[in-house]
């Protein structure tokens, strides 16, 4: 007899039992994304093969507008799978349908590594990837009752650890298969490790709470007077968050590209260009309980954190570690050739900045949305990552010129960015200050 799906947490003061099965199964998901993302600007610019073998390698400012294309793509497709999960099959049909996409996506690019199976492998990896990303995090909250809410926030700092875990071991050991074995086996493994994570969440469907798709009622309640102000509320401030993600992601590409000309000898060891965007990721595992066990408590002694107070000291953070790259580059374009180092620095800064942003958002994200539309509201978060990185993708496809040369060379690149970075930390300060928080805008315990 099939044992019938639960629709409904169980009264309980622990930590739901399908959770673990979630964690695991976004640690080896993320490993196979950014292992993948890792290498893919290096690939593009170096391994690269035309239909009869021959190198057809791409030039920077290309390779990297189609990385933030192809990640703006990744970022829009949540809106579907939030159709999907909230409106037709629910979350865990959706995730486990669109995870067989995600696979065959990463089996194309193990393939063919010619343009034809980038574009192939790229399209159904960002249909796949993005597809399930507002369900897994919806999914989280759904395992909660109201007796075991409590355990939310330290619950989404752990899924946001594994996923960091997980990329940050990807990110070490993909550029390393790329470089030493070539880019089959280098695309090989993430596929692998996709099946893996599909093959984890599938262990756990009797743990989970099934919450049904809402079907019509999805729809009423998106476009009721509720639904619409949700959404409004929040599009107001994810336009001002779609900019951190404009520069965020520019670590696996001008990031990669600029620490190509570094010296990356790190206590002897020489550290390829792809690998240094391990250290968000580390930095990640390291400082975000840092700051909620230590650096939180003292900040509230004399601010009061809510959300957008938090997302605002992100913001400015952010800048600073943009001016460090322009220094950085500045160095480079006058013949210098700075350490490594000087990159984690700013590292560490950009990962501080995440922790405030990223973190924040995601559980402003899901305790603001009505309980029909957890998914598709997270998708909405998702947008603002893809309207960054199209923002990004825009400008280096505009800034090309016609040789190939840039028209924001060298460290004017990276100020550009600071500068309207900047400007969009200004911005966010302002919002807030008009934003009516304490209307609906649940506090943080």
């Amino acid at each position: 007899m099939k044992i019938p799906f639960r629709t409904a947490p169980a009264p309980s003061t622990e930590i739901p039992s399908g959770i673990p099965f979630i964690i695991g199964n976004e640690l080896a998901e993320r490993f196979s994304y950014y292992g993948m993302r890792a290498i893919l600007v290096v690939f593009m610019t170096q391994y690269l093969m035309d239909a009869s073998g021959s190198p057809d390698p791409m030039t920077e400012n290309e390779a990297k507008a189609y990385f933030h294309l192809f990640v703006s793509i990744t970022y829009f497709t949540p809106f579907f799978g939030a159709l999907l999960a909230d409106g037709l099959l629910g979350k865990y049909r959706t995730i486990i349908l669109l995870s067989i996409v995600y696979c065959l996506g990463h089996f194309s690019l193990a393939l063919d590594d010619t343009r034809t199976g980038l574009l192939v492998g790229q399209a159904l990896i960002a249909l796949g990837a993005g597809g399930i990303k507002p369900c897994v995090s919806a999914h989280v909250g759904d395992q909660f009752g109201a007796s075991n809410q409590y355990w939310l926030g330290k619950v989404f700092s752990w899924f946001y650890l594994a996923v960091n875990l997980g990329a940050f071991v990807s990110m070490l050991l993909i550029p390393w298969l790329l470089k030493t074995y070539g880019a089959s086996l280098a695309f090989l493994v993430p596929g692998l490790l996709m099946l893996l994570a599909t093959v984890i969440f599938w262990s756990g469907r009797y743990r989970f709470v099934h919450i049904p798709a809402a079907g019509m009622n999805f729809v009423r309640d998106v476009l009721s007077g509720e639904g619409l102000r949700c959404l409004g509320r929040l599009s107001g401030i994810y336009l001002f968050i779609a900019m951190f993600w404009a520069l965020f992601d520019q670590t696996g590409s001008s990031w990669v590209l600029q620490a190509q000309r570094m010296d990356r000898q790190v206590f002897g060891i020489e550290i390829l260009p792809s690998q240094i965007q391990a250290a968000n990721p580390l930095l990640i595992v390291v400082l975000t309980p840092l700051f909620y066990r230590l650096l939180y408590p003292a900040l509230a002694r004399f601010l009061h954190l809510s959300y957008l107070n938090k997302i605002a000291i992100g913001l400015f953070i952010t800048v600073f570690s943009f001016v460090l790259v322009a220094g950085i580059q500045m160095r480079l374009d006058a013949g210098f050739y700075p350490g490594i180092c000087w990159q984690l620095l700013a590292y560490l800064l950009l990962t501080s900045a995440e922790v405030m942003v990223s973190i924040t958002c995601l559980e402003f994200s899901y305790t603001q949305a009505p309980r029909t539309m957890k998914s598709f509201v997270m998708s909405f978060y998702m947008a603002a990552i893809a309207l960054g990185n199209l923002f990004t993708s825009a400008v280096n496809y505009f800034i090309e010129n016609p040789d190939g040369s840039s028209r924001l060379a060298g460290a004017s690149y990276f100020w550009f960015f600071a500068a309207l970075m900047l400007a969009t930390a200004l911005g966010f300060v302002w919002h807030s200050r008009h934003y009516q928080e304490k209307a609906y805008l649940q506090e943080e315990a």
